[in-house]
């Protein structure tokens, strides 16, 4: 707006959004942009031929099958179990409601390597569980089934948390209409809520999913760490490190880091997703 010589500047509604802007960019380049950078200037020296060695190792190749096996079913296992529990704390009032709540972000807060201990003491063949699992032939600690247990451990907060904000908002007069037109619950959740809850269910699981992926405390402790059998990715970047491998090891760096960029912009995806079909189920 202007009146004779003088102008007005129309007041931002968001005022400092320059500065914050600047401070932001500037915090994320010294943080992430730089090192991802310098891993991959670093990585940079070796030819093309070298990093397909590295890339295409037996151990390496069975390191990124185990990473990812695990974490799959791990994934996989959260989603079913997470969506039971966030169900139960949305939908119901029990005694120690608010304890159950509060421990599913036991994960958040717990040392890796404390969980790895304590699910080691646990599963282990003279464990508190275990003795009673060993006599029968169940061995989970100390295999690949010990990984599985610790990403189940590490990701299930993962699900929970992003499932249960969209039960919350879920239009309970949905279910009443269907109920009343005769649908049997079953019908009900098939039709009208799992369809709802179905891209956040996906988003939790992939969550849960890259988040084992990049997981190293909680399993060194409960896993045999044996190459080509249990041995997993993070471990491998760690023994090439010891070994005074660095190029070997930021090349394994550089796969692990496309991967997480790659589940990313999927979760990123998965999230727009939902974002559209809830904005379209509300209008």
């Amino acid at each position: 707006m202007s009146f004779g010589s003088w102008q007005f500047k129309k007041p931002s509604v968001l005022p400092g959004f320059g500065i914050t802007l600047g401070l932001s960019l500037t915090y994320m380049t010294l943080l992430l942009l730089i090192p991802i950078a310098a891993l991959f200037l670093y990585t940079a020296k070796l030819s093309w031929g070298e990093f397909w060695a590295i890339a295409s190792d037996e151990r390496v190749l069975a390191s990124f099958k185990v990473s990812f096996g695990s974490s799959f079913l791990a994934a996989l296992i959260n989603a079913f179990f997470g969506f039971i529990i966030a169900w139960s704390l949305v939908r119901y009032q029990f005694f120690g409601k608010k304890i159950v709540d509060a421990l599913v972000d036991l994960p958040f807060a717990l040392p890796t390597a404390v969980a790895g201990i304590s699910l080691a003491a646990i599963f282990a063949p003279q464990g508190i569980l275990g003795k009673f699992l060993s006599p029968p032939g169940i061995e989970l600690a100390f295999s690949r089934a010990g990984i599985v247990i610790a990403l189940i451990f590490i990701g299930l907060p993962f699900v929970v948390r992003t499932l249960q904000p969209v039960l919350e908002e879920l239009d309970r007069e949905l279910e009443e209409a269907a109920s009343s037109l005769g649908a049997s619950f079953f019908q009900t959740f098939r039709r009208v809520i799992f369809p709802s809850i179905f891209p956040a269910l996906l988003t939790g699981a992939a969550l849960s999913f890259a988040r084992g992926l990049g997981e190293y405390g909680s399993i060194i402790f409960i896993s045999s760490n044996m190459p080509y059998v249990s041995e997993i990715v993070p471990l491998l970047i760690v023994t090439k490190l010891m070994q005074f491998d660095y190029l070997g090891a930021s090349a394994i760096g550089v796969l692990m880091l496309l991967s997480a960029f790659a589940l990313l912009l999927l979760v990123n995806a998965l999230q727009a997703w939902n974002r559209q079909r809830r904005s379209g189920a509300i209008s």
